[in-house]
C-alpha cells in the first residue's frame, strides 16, 4: 500500500470514494444532505492537504485530509471494501507522526469513526449541536490524548 499526493484531476475518483464511503457509514444523513455534501466536495478537497493510499494497481482505497495550520485531521474516507485492513490507522499515523496532527472532527452518530479515533489514542475534548454548515448533525470534537501511551502505534 503506497500513500501518494494526490491531483486535482483525481477529484471524481476521491468524489466517488467518499459517496461509497458515506452510504456505507452516514446512514443519517438524509439524501438532500448527502447531495449537498457532494455537491461542495470539490471545495472541500481544495482547502486541505491531501494523501491518498493506493492498491498496487495505483487506485486509491482511501484518502485523508488535513490542515497544517489547525494540526487536524479535516477528513478520512476508507472504500468500504477495503475496510478494517488498516488502511485508515495507516493513514492516522501518517497524519500524527508525519504532518503533526493532533485534532479530529467526527459526527456523533457516526459511532464507528469514534471508535476508531478512540482506539488510536483519541479522546473526546467537546461537542457541538451543528457541523461546519450549520446543519443539525452534531460534532464532536476530539484530540490526541497527551500520555505517551494514548497512540497506537
Amino acid at each position: 500500500m503506497e500513500l501518494t499526493s494526490v491531483t486535482e484531476v483525481e477529484y471524481p475518483a476521491l468524489i466517488a470514494l467518499w459517496e461509497a464511503s458515506v452510504r456505507a457509514t452516514h446512514d443519517f444523513l438524509s439524501e438532500a444532505d448527502r447531495l449537498f455534501y457532494r455537491e461542495r466536495m470539490p471545495g472541500y478537497l481544495r482547502a486541505v492537504r491531501l494523501v491518498a493510499a493506493r492498491d498496487d494497481g495505483g487506485r486509491i482505497v482511501a484518502f485523508l485530509g488535513t490542515a497544517g495550520a489547525t494540526g487536524s485531521i479535516e477528513m478520512l474516507f476508507v472504500a468500504p471494501e477495503w475496510r478494517g485492513r488498516g488502511i485508515g490507522a495507516r493513514l492516522v499515523r501518517y497524519a500524527v507522526d508525519e504532518l503533526g496532527c493532533s485534532r479530529v472532527e467526527v459526527n456523533e452518530q457516526n459511532t464507528q469513526a469514534e471508535g476508531f479515533y478512540r482506539r488510536m489514542g483519541f479522546i473526546r475534548r467537546g461537542r457541538s449541536d451543528f457541523d461546519g454548515e450549520g446543519k443539525p448533525y452534531p460534532i464532536l470534537q476530539l484530540e490526541l490524548a497527551d500520555d505517551e501511551e494514548g497512540f497506537r502505534k
